[in-house]
Order: C-alpha cells, then structure tokens, then sequence
C-alpha cells in the first residue's frame, strides 16, 4: 500500500493519522458524484449524504451501503470514539459521531487525505 499512496494519505490510512481540520480538500466540496476509499477504490459515500458540519473535515450521515464502513472503539488520545475503517481494506476514514443534524442522526467525519472523489457521468 506504501508504493500507491502519497506520504500524507498513508500516514492517515495506514497509521491513522489526521489531517489538520478545514485543511483536506475535500472539506468543502459539494459536486454530485461518489467518495471512494483512496487505498482501494471502494464506493464509501454519496454527495447526498454530504453536509457542511463546520467541524473541519468532510461530513456524511450515512454510508453509501450496508457494510461499507466498519466500525472499532477508538479510546486513544484520552478519548472515547468510534473509528470509521473500509471493510474492504481496513484503511482508516476516521471517526463517527451520533451529534449529526439530519433523520440518521450520524456524522461521519472523514480525512480527505484517505478519500477520492469520481465525478457523477
């Protein structure tokens, strides 16, 4: 995985690193289309399910279908989350939250640094 992704991707999929918030570019975009994982191209979210939660990262309120995300109980840093991974690759995403403003009552708060986005055709 090290020779297909740039240092910045790997240190955040790989050794679940962040990105510094309202950094990724991916924070604030809002074309239709699909985020995929960006070590192995899995569909992970739909621009429908994009929202601006003004927390720094890119936010979805659900994935894009059942079993797409994993998700593990991250206690480090001194706190109590949920890590989001790919259930494809188990590369790191980042962490959901159950604070988000719509019907699924989610935020999936997400590293640009480990997602593409493909364009809708």
């Amino acid at each position: 995985m090290k020779k297909r992704l740039d240092s910045d991707s790997y240190h955040v999929i790989v050794e679940k690193g962040t990105e510094r918030p309202f950094t990724g570019q991916y924070n604030l975009h809002f074309e239709a289309g699909t985020y995929h994982c960006k070590a192995c191209g899995e569909a992970l979210f739909s621009d429908t399910s994009k929202f601006d939660s003004g927390c720094g990262w890119p936010s979805f309120d659900q994935q894009v279908g059942a079993g797409k995300i994993k998700e593990i109980f991250d206690d480090s840093h001194g706190m109590r989350r949920i890590e989001i991974i790919c259930a494809n690759c188990e590369g790191h995403l980042g962490h959901v939250f159950n604070d988000g403003p719509t019907e699924t009552g989610l935020r999936y708060c997400v590293n640009s640094l480990s997602i593409d986005f493909k364009p809708e055709d």
